[in-house]
């Protein structure tokens, strides 16, 4: 039995049915011919024999009643791999926009909180006779690098694999009862009540510093105007939203974008937000709903010491400038290079000051109220959004993957979107190449695929710009 940090049990208070809080990925494998026959039961075998490398494919959470304070973590007794891996095949033709399509009709739906929370489907039936492999894992069980952690126990470095030791006796606890969980609430909550207190007043010189920094996001306000406090300008994207999703990817070469970072002084995740706001930038062009204002991104940074591959959250998220208002690509990326590296250097000062846990008592309530009354809130249109759409760029493994021996040809993630926030790019690198999965509430955005294309026009327009 192990508690949930308060980042992790956040994930699942702030979850509605409009708004689930798991993210997942998209991949296709290339199965040898004379390994199609039989290469679900294969995978099932492989996934089984690995179930106890990874945490997050055996324990479950159990609540408190009437949520009085936050779930645990506990081992559930028997994994029903009919529930957790499922097999699915694409009507004729096979084309990529029907598996995108699938993929996001997937997403929509919630993980069932009595089980482990995750799935994984393989999707077979692709004009090209890939077998594409769309998993799904909740927020609360990780974060992007804790994901890249779980691939690596899930997968190989060759497509003999590697022998996997047996898993240990499983020594099951009884189930806790109710004065056991309460008192785990109020021994936690008056550890992170004590430490929350302790942190304040660097926490306040972090405020104060924050803010300074936050007002360099937003364009030079006109002659005599006061400079706000910033908060991205109204865009077609930032709606209420319901279940509805819509998904498309785009791959891009890594070396190419590594290029472009050497000749500008620029670090890839700067090119990443570039290619971004020059795509948001003329998708909304074409849609004449270009604000006069710069798009701002919200960006997940993690807080992740070096060798940390615990299996939770360690983020936050920083505001970085998209630049969407200059017309010039040169000088889009030289204002989002300043923007972001200002962002993340704050961050970084942060690190120790960012809480990564929360007090457990009454946490449920609150979080959950938050949910309700903010979607409430979108659906009046009562606050700006702070951030126009999500942009994450994860690192991940250069050399292939293999699964159950097939070879892993691609890395596109599948995030989390909100109301106020209906579109999420999140980049994935992996075997030289940066592999985007665009994420949108059909609310807004219905035509998904034509922002996914505009990132190869941004990627066009931006390998011509000379240092």
């Amino acid at each position: 039995m192990k508690p949930l940090s308060g980042l992790d049990a956040a994930f699942l208070h702030l979850e509605t049915p409009e708004t689930p809080m798991h993210v997942g990925s998209l991949h296709l494998y290339r199965v040898p011919p004379r390994s199609r026959e039989g290469w679900f039961g294969r995978v099932r075998e492989h996934v089984a024999a690995r179930l106890h490398l990874v945490p997050v494919f055996t324990r479950r959470i159990d609540s408190l009643p009437l949520a009085l304070a936050s779930p645990v973590w506990v081992e559930d007794r028997e994994v029903d791999l009919d529930r957790h891996i499922r097999r699915t095949r694409l009507p004729k033709p096979g084309s990529m926009a029907q598996l995108e399509n699938l993929v996001a009709r997937l997403h929509a739906e919630p993980l069932d909180r009595e089980r482990p929370l995750w799935e994984f489907h393989v999707i077979e039936g692709l004009a090209g006779g890939e077998v594409a492999w769309y998993t799904k894992i909740h927020h609360a069980t990780l974060d992007g690098a804790a994901g890249v952690k779980l691939a690596e126990a899930l997968l190989d470095d060759s497509p003999r694999g590697r022998r996997i030791p047996p898993p240990p006796p499983r020594r099951l606890e009884p189930s806790p009862g109710m004065g056991e969980l309460l008192g785990i609430a109020l021994a936690k909550s008056a550890a992170q009540y004590g430490k929350a207190l302790r942190a304040m007043p660097d926490a306040a010189r972090l405020v104060a510093g924050g803010l300074a920094s936050l007002s360099s996001l937003t364009a030079a306000p006109k002659p005599g105007a006061r400079r706000g406090l910033p908060v991205g300008p109204a865009t077609p994207f930032n709606v209420p939203i319901d279940a509805r999703r819509a998904y498309a990817t785009a791959s891009i070469p890594l070396a190419e974008v590594k290029a472009v970072a050497r000749r500008h002084d620029a670090k890839v995740n700067d090119v990443v937000l570039a290619l971004v706001s020059g795509a948001a930038r003329s998708y909304l062009l074409a849609r004449k709903a270009l604000p006069d204002r710069p798009l701002v991104a919200a960006m997940p940074v993690s807080l992740r010491a070096d060798g940390d591959s615990v299996f939770s959250t360690r983020a936050t998220m920083v505001l970085a400038s998209l630049a969407t208002h200059l017309a010039d690509p040169r000088e889009r990326l030289a204002a989002i290079r300043d923007s972001a590296g200002r962002a993340k250097s704050l961050t970084v000062k942060a690190r120790h000051v960012i809480p990564m846990d929360l007090p457990a008592l009454g946490l449920p309530w609150v979080l959950s109220g938050i949910a309700r009354a903010y979607g409430y809130a979108q659906a009046v249109r009562a606050f700006p959004p702070l951030a126009n759409l999500v942009v994450s760029n994860v690192p991940g493994p250069q050399a292939p993957l293999y699964l159950a021996g097939a070879r892993m040809l691609s890395w596109w993630p599948v995030s989390i979107v909100e109301h106020g926030l209906g579109v999420n790019i999140t980049v994935q690198s992996y075997a030289g190449s940066l592999d985007f999965g665009v994420l949108a509430a059909r609310a807004a955005v219905n035509d998904v695929r034509k922002l996914a294309a505009a990132l190869y026009d941004a990627h066009g327009e931006i390998k011509k710009i000379r240092g």
